[in-house]
């Protein structure tokens, strides 16, 4: 079976599906592979570091005839939709729950797509879990962003001149980004608080260092599949007002709270960031949802109050090296779980991870 690996398109995007290194091994395994001309280049991956190991380098239009599987990071657009037809399997991030009229358009090909997004979170699909691997990279990058930005450095440091105290470091949502943001503003010595609605990720800021802020969270739903759910009127309130305290003290405030399929809720007002500390500065990576900060836009810059604020985005695209190859991993941890020793697909329907990520299957919508 033909793998086609797909060029990214979308603006600021830099990484690439599929690495040379795990192109080798899918190659070993039987799967021939093949690439759009220049897709691993904005990840430091040359053409020549794929045809060394067996890839083939075509053009775009000949990678879509040729390929029955075709792989991407983000969704597939209206361009790709041209060249798709019914033999086509297709493996992405869809985010099928918000992006219905995509979904249609491929069920109207007649085609099949897995979304990547949509991986349960159960203990068996922890290596195919595309959000876990790039989040991970985002926490990380959401502090060294944010270090570079800030006026001040993190650690506690004594001079001769003086002893500068430490920075304090906010962050909102404990998940797999937040979880690796307070593990590097910890490594870089600042003082960082946290908070989440779901009282299970008290112990895990707790263990990595932070001090988590308690908000009584009774009556809320707190998670489901692993994912927080979308907090009351009520509950939003006496956060703000627990969090408050903590956050006009931060130097740095991270976010990272998303509900899956809607629009980001706004943890931090207007109102909030005027009685921030000037020059703090908040890297908002819901952005792309609509922003955990009501004044952040995505991909900007803006400066209100003396405070400085990143809408970003959860992909880690500043380090697409790194993101491309576990985002690979991922991929074929779940091809090889999804094929025989034949390289073909065993259609396992019932399976979990099979029927949580196959949203549409020969032009039929499964999941909506």
């Amino acid at each position: 079976m033909k793998i086609g690996i797909l060029k990214e398109h979308k603006d600021g995007e830099k990484r690439v599906a599929i690495s040379p290194k795990i192109a080798g091994q899918l190659i070993a395994k039987g799967f021939k592979i093949l690439i759009e001309e220049g897709a691993g280049e904005a990840s430091s991956y040359k053409n020549s570091d794929y045809t060394e190991i067996g890839v083939t380098v075509e053009a775009r239009g000949v990678v879509f005839k040729e390929a029955t599987i075709l792989i991407k990071i983000n969704p597939f657009d209206e361009e790709d939709l041209k060249l798709i037809d019914s033999h086509h399997i297709l493996m992405s991030q869809l985010f099928h729950i918000s992006n219905t009229k995509l979904i249609e358009a491929i069920a109207a090909k007649g085609a099949t797509a897995f979304s990547m997004d949509a991986m349960p979170r159960i203990t068996r699909a922890q290596d195919m879990d595309v959000l876990s691997s790039q989040n991970n990279l985002a926490g990380y990058k959401a502090v060294i962003k944010g270090a570079y930005e800030m006026t001040k450095i993190f650690p506690l440091m004594m001079t001769a001149a003086g002893t500068i105290t430490p920075s304090r470091v906010l962050i909102y949502g404990i998940g797999v980004a937040g979880l690796q943001a307070i593990a590097t503003a910890k490594r870089l010595g600042a003082v960082v608080e946290a908070t989440d609605i779901r009282m299970e990720t008290k112990e895990q800021a707790e263990s990595l260092g932070a001090k988590f802020i308690t908000v009584d969270n009774s009556g809320e739903q707190e998670s489901e599949g692993g994912y927080a759910k979308e907090a009351s009127e009520d509950y939003v309130k006496r956060q703000k007002e627990a969090v408050n305290n903590s956050l006009f003290k931060a130097d740095l405030v991270i976010t990272t709270a998303m509900v899956p399929g809607r629009k980001s809720p706004v943890l931090i007002t207007k109102e909030q960031v005027k009685q921030m500390k000037n020059g703090a500065v908040i890297i908002d990576l819901a952005a792309a949802q609509g922003g955990n900060c009501e004044i952040s836009e995505m991909n900007k810059a803006v400066v209100k109050h003396g405070v400085k604020i990143f809408g970003t985005t959860i992909a880690p695209e500043s380090v697409s090296t790194n993101a491309s190859d576990l985002y690979a991993k991922n991929m074929y941890n779940f091809l090889i779980h999804l094929t025989n020793d034949e390289c073909e697909f065993k259609w396992e329907l019932e399976e979990e991870i099979t029927d949580g990520t196959l949203i549409v299957k020969n032009g039929k919508i499964r999941k909506s």
